[in-house]
């Protein structure tokens, strides 16, 4: 059971044993720490007033929590006192890894059975960023992954995709089939104008150069909406 952390004075290294965040999670398991414990294992060393756990909770209070850290960049993580771009590198680091494994595997060969295979994979990776990203999975004939890729990166308006840019790479790996998806960071799934729009254009020139578009997934917060599943999917 987690505990409340008792905070002490000066560094951490003249903190009794039992209360040294690493030396609990050894003993104890990470489970029983604290995000800022957690955060101060990462941390190592803290600044000359101030030990790596009152610079954790710093981190954690100013930013908003790991929900906050995990939408930070360097620069907004360095403004926090004792932080400095290798700390705030460890800490986008551990963000990242943390992500991956929370991600479902999408590799070569594997088959995509629904919309909710491609949110469980992507929503991880894409849920905290404050730009769009506008990917492609390809798919060969029998509708296995071949591989995904970056189509376009933008602000926080949809970025300009255009269908010679994401089918020039379809035809190069000679997918038979795609599929698109971005996500929205103001965490609502429902399509703007613009992506209706888009996906009839990307629908027509898969048509057109024989490549089917199997769906277009807009991934918001903990939500998302399938083209596909709506019955949109029209050139």
């Amino acid at each position: 059971m987690m505990r409340k952390p008792n905070i002490f004075s000066g560094g951490m290294r003249q903190w009794p044993e039992s209360e040294r965040p690493r030396e609990r999670l050894l003993k104890e398991g990470p489970e029983s720490l604290s995000d800022a414990q957690l955060m101060a294992i990462l941390l190592r060393v803290g600044r000359r007033d101030s030990s790596a756990m009152h610079v954790a909770m710093e981190l954690l209070q100013q930013l908003g929590g790991l929900q906050g850290l995990a939408n930070r960049g360097i620069e907004e993580l360095c403004r926090v006192p004792g932080v400095g771009p290798a700390k705030a590198a460890q800490v986008r680091a551990a963000i990242e890894l943390g992500k991956r494994v929370l991600s479902a595997p999408l590799s070569t060969g594997m088959r995509i059975g629904s919309s909710a295979d491609l949110f469980k994979h992507y929503y991880p990776l894409l849920r905290d960023l404050r730009r769009e990203i506008f990917k492609i999975v390809l798919l060969d004939a029998k509708h296995t992954v071949i591989r995904d890729a970056t189509v376009s990166e933008g602000s926080l308006t949809l970025s300009i995709v255009h269908p010679r840019e994401v089918f020039s790479l379809a035809i190069r790996e000679a997918a038979a089939a795609v599929i698109f998806l971005h996500n929205h960071p103001s965490g609502d799934p429902q399509p703007s104008t613009e992506d209706r729009e888009l996906t009839r254009r990307l629908v027509a020139a898969g048509e057109l150069l024989g490549i089917q578009v199997l769906d277009h997934l807009i991934i918001g917060d903990n939500r998302y909406l399938s083209f596909a599943d709506q019955g949109w999917l029209r050139s």
